[in-house]
């Protein structure tokens, strides 16, 4: 009998997500297609299958196949971060680049509902707002007066970019408590692992968040996720280092963005790999050979490698043979989009006030320095109040313009990608001057490639810190 090629999907409409997942499982130990598997299947005998051989037996990769599509929507832009915590997922998120938010869309947690803290909460929640609210039509008209319209630009299209250009400045003062919606694409596998982490959160709020996306996944997955519990392991973690650390505070450095790792012959790795995968011989006798290579003839070879790279090209995979690790401060605003970056591994301090806030500098022309700085300080007091109840719910008093501390790992192929993406002229101030910042740090000891990542090498992250701000770290 002929064998001919069939490509197809299993259409979502008529299995469930765990008799896909099933599906796929089975063809391991069945000659069978596919379609003819799925045939034989129902909603009792892929749950038994799993039940058997993905929870019994621990075959968890299988539960990989089943893909749930989740909403969430008026959870707080803090708990967000935590939903937003697995690598290997998909989100979309309401943007504070685009909407103006709402005032009265705020989270009030359980932690301080109905103590004698809520109020000073609610106040300095409706003050950030007013301000907000306040500033916006204000920096739009400033910068009317400074921004023509483009050749062929209709008005309203004008309009439309002053508008996203003031809630861009203005979003410093959202707080983590303002509600958002996110959509996920998720896997059961990693959904599972999710579910427990939020279990484990030290907010109620992501608590009870873990607790309905079990419920709703389980109506998908009856079998994959139900016995996604909490982690002790990881309040125990907390504790322990917490105690470790109790004598260092939270500090700010001269060196807001430091290189403190990287691999010091990370550039003939990369050349040794690729002569690797296209030549015979070892890895050991290749990157010895590149060693031999003398720096000219090392930029003749990466210039020829990057000279027919597209736009839309990704660079090759061996790039990912050389790391580097950053400590970096940026404003709350920025690392939420850093944050997205989940190919990078990111360790983030606690969402605080301690290390000040940026002042953005069309604020200041518009007029409303004062007003502005007046509503960000009070949310440091309110923080420092509300963190003697409850320093974890202190936090979704922080307005975006704070400053945090973010430890980051990420290989050259990943930072190439993060620069494309956030070194574009399109992209949000605060998260374009961390982008040159981190090139401009891997420059002298990755000169070779360093000068690859951005086309446009004229804007340095000095330059959008006096462009763009009056001041980074005002307390």
């Amino acid at each position: 009998m002929p064998f001919d090629r069939r490509i197809y999907c299993l259409q979502p409409k008529k299995l469930s997500a765990e008799t896909i997942a099933v599906t796929f499982a089975k063809t391991s130990r069945s000659p069978k297609a596919f379609d003819e598997i799925a045939a034989e299947l129902d909603e009792e005998k892929s749950s038994q299958f799993s039940e058997k051989w993905i929870v019994g037996y621990g075959h968890s990769s299988v539960a990989e196949h089943a893909i749930l599509h989740i909403a969430l929507e008026n959870v707080s832009r803090l708990a967000i971060e935590a939903i937003e915590g697995n690598r290997l997922a998909s989100y979309t998120e309401k943007s504070t680049r685009y909407q103006e938010w709402n005032r009265e869309a705020y989270f009030v947690p359980r932690e301080l509902a109905g103590t004698q803290f809520e109020r000073p909460y609610l106040s300095t929640l409706n003050g950030l707002f007013d301000a907000y609210e306040s500033l916006i039509p204000r920096v739009k008209e400033v910068l009317a007066a400074k921004t023509p319209r483009l050749p062929d630009e209709k008005e309203k299209a004008w309009s439309e970019r002053l508008r996203t250009s003031a809630i861009d400045a203005c979003r410093f003062l959202l707080p983590a408590a303002s509600l958002a919606n996110v959509g996920v694409t998720i896997n059961a596998r990693t959904l599972e692992y999710a579910i427990r982490k939020m279990l484990s959160s030290n907010l109620e709020e992501v608590r009870q968040i873990g607790l309905q996306m079990k419920q709703v996944a389980t109506q998908e997955v009856p079998t994959l996720v139900k016995y996604a519990t909490p982690m002790d392991y990881y309040p125990r973690m907390e504790q322990q280092f917490r105690e470790m650390t109790r004598e260092i505070a939270s500090s700010e450095t001269p060196d807001w963005c430091q290189l403190v790792g990287y691999d010091l012959d990370g550039e003939d790795k990369i050349l040794a790999s690729l002569a690797y995968r296209f030549g015979g011989g070892s890895y050991q006798e290749h990157l010895l050979n590149v060693r031999k290579m003398s720096p000219a003839d090392k930029k003749k070879v990466v210039d020829e490698l990057f000279s027919g790279i597209g736009t839309f090209d990704t660079p090759p995979r061996e790039l990912e043979y050389a790391a580097f690790a950053f400590d970096i401060i940026m404003d709350q605003g920025a690392y939420f989009e850093f944050k997205r970056h989940r190919m990078m591994s990111q360790t983030p301090q606690a969402l605080t006030t301690r290390l000040g806030f940026a002042v953005p500098r069309v604020i200041t022309e518009a007029g409303c320095e004062d007003l502005y700085t007046e509503a960000m300080q009070q949310a440091a007091k309110t923080y420092d109040l509300l963190a003697t109840e409850s320093p974890h719910a202190a936090s979704y008093i922080v307005p975006n313009g704070f400053n945090r501390r973010v430890l980051c790992q990420l290989n050259l192929r990943e930072l190439f990608h993060f620069a494309r993406i956030r070194c574009n002229p399109n992209a949000h101030f605060s998260i374009r001057r961390v982008g040159r910042a981190m090139i401009e740090k891997i420059s002298p000891v990755f000169p070779l490639f360093s000068g690859k990542l951005c086309v446009d090498c004229n804007e340095t992250s000095d330059i959008i810190g006096q462009k763009y701000f009056i001041s980074l770290a005002r307390h």
